[in-house]
C-alpha cells in the first residue's frame, strides 16, 4: 500500500499492489469501517470511495487497485496563522527541517486525515485474511478536563492465525506490528502481550506453560515467540498521546525564532482515541498480508 494526499488537498487515497485476482470485495463492509473512523469527528467528510482501477463489478483484477477519497469539507483558511509558525507537539517544525517547506493546512501529510486511506486498504486486507479475525477496542482513556485534550490506549486481538507466521530475527511478526502501529499518527507506545509488566516479573511467573495440545495456559508473550506466531491469539496494545492542538491559546515558535501565543483554528478532536481502533485493525491486517499464511 502506498498512500497519498494531504489534509486539505483535493483528496487522500492509496494504491494497493499484490492483491490476487478474482476476489469479490464487500464494498459495504469497507464503508462501515470508514464510518467507524469518521464517528464523532468534528470535521465531517462523506468519505465516498472512488475506485479508479483494479476492480470490475466489485471483483479484483489482480492489477494495482487505486482509489480516491475526495476532501469536500476543507477550510484551509483556518490555518493561515500557521504559515509562519510551528505548533508545539506537531510535525510542523520537523517537516520544515526535512523538506525546507511544509503544507501548513491542518498538518498536511502529517494529518490523521491520511488514515482514511489506510482504513480502506486495511478493510480490503481483512477480507482477504478470513478466517483470521482482527478486533481492536479502546481499553483506557486519559482524564477529561475542560479546554484540554486526552489520549488513551487501544488493545487489539488477532484470532485464527496459525502457528508459524513471521520470520526470525529481522522479519519478526511482533517487530513488524510495532512498526505498523507506530506509523499511526499520535501513536506513542506499543506492547506485545503483557508488555512492560514482564520486566517486573520472575521467569517462573512469566513463561507461558504448555497444555498437552500445544496451546499455553497463559499468553504473556502475546502469541509471538522468536518473531513467529505460536497459534495463540496475537495480542498487543497501542498507546496514543493526547491531541497536541489544544482548545486554548498555545505558545508557537515562529520562522524568525520568536515565541508567539496563538489561538489555533481548525476542527480538532478532543479525544481522537475513540476513532483509532479501526485504524489499528487496518494496519494489523496490512502487516499480516506481507507474510505467507
Amino acid at each position: 500500500m502506498t498512500t497519498y494526499g494531504e489534509s486539505h488537498g483535493l483528496a487522500v487515497g492509496a494504491i494497493i499492489d499484490g492483491c490476487p485476482a478474482g476476489i469479490r470485495l464487500d464494498l459495504e463492509a469497507i464503508d462501515r469501517d470508514l464510518a467507524r473512523r469518521r464517528s464523532g469527528a468534528p470535521r465531517q467528510e462523506a468519505d465516498e470511495v472512488e475506485w479508479l482501477s483494479g476492480l470490475l463489478d466489485g471483483v479484483t483484477l489482480g492489477t494495482p487497485i487505486a482509489f480516491a477519497i475526495r476532501n469536500r469539507n476543507t477550510r484551509p483558511e483556518d490555518y493561515d496563522a500557521l504559515r509562519h509558525a510551528f505548533r508545539p507537539g506537531h510535525a510542523d517544525y520537523t517537516y520544515r527541517q526535512k523538506y525546507g517547506l511544509r503544507d501548513h493546512r491542518g498538518g498536511g501529510r502529517a494529518s490523521a486525515r491520511e488514515t482514511a486511506a489506510r482504513v480502506v486498504a486495511g478493510a480490503v486486507a481483512k477480507q482477504l485474511l478470513a478466517p483470521v479475525e482482527i478486533h481492536a477496542e479502546v481499553e483506557q482513556l486519559g482524564p477529561e478536563l475542560e479546554n484540554d485534550t486526552r489520549g488513551g490506549t487501544v488493545r487489539c486481538r488477532i484470532t485464527g492465525l496459525p502457528a508459524g507466521v513471521g520470520e526470525p530475527l529481522f522479519g519478526k511478526l511482533n517487530a513488524a506490528l510495532a512498526a505498523a502501529m507506530m506509523s499511526i499518527p499520535s501513536a506513542i507506545g506499543f506492547e506485545m502481550g503483557i508488555g512492560f509488566q514482564a520486566a517486573a516479573m520472575t521467569g517462573s511467573l512469566y513463561i507461558d506453560r504448555w497444555n498437552p495440545d500445544g496451546t499455553t495456559r497463559t499468553n504473556h508473550c502475546g502469541g509471538v515467540q522468536g518473531g513467529i506466531s505460536n497459534g495463540m491469539p496475537v495480542e498487543f496494545r497501542v498507546a496514543f498521546h493526547p491531541v497536541p492542538t489544544l482548545p486554548q491559546p498555545v505558545e508557537c515558535l515562529t520562522n524568525d525564532g520568536r515565541l508567539e501565543t496563538l489561538d489555533i483554528g481548525g476542527r480538532h478532536d478532543r479525544c481522537h482515541v475513540l476513532r483509532t481502533p479501526v485504524i489499528v485493525e487496518a494496519m494489523a491486517a496490512l502487516t499480516l498480508m506481507n507474510y505467507e499464511l
